[in-house]
């Protein structure tokens, strides 16, 4: 059990985990009036050379409501449209 712990431990140091992922995104977009989530997203996998078709995997739920919360505001969905982002 303790190996299995370690090696989570190891790979999360590694490779990011969706919940470190959205801590860096809301932390870039809080301190950016500029950045919203879509930008920042890209920005990040830009940054930390991660291929941006990984990073649906690394997308919360919470994350995924923001997402598309500015894909709303930004006219890329329509308000009252089923829409959904396909993360």
């Amino acid at each position: 059990m303790k190996a299995t712990d370690e090696l989570k431990q190891e790979f999360e140091k590694k490779f990011n985990s969706p919940d470190k992922f959205a801590a860096e995104i809301e932390k870039m977009v809080s301190e950016r009036d500029d950045l919203n989530y879509i930008s920042a997203i890209t920005e990040y996998c830009d940054a930390n050379n991660i291929d941006i078709e990984l990073a649906p995997k690394l997308i919360t739920k919470t994350l995924k409501e923001k997402i598309q919360g500015d894909a709303t505001r930004l006219n890329f969905l329509k308000g009252g449209s089923k829409a959904r982002l396909p993360l």
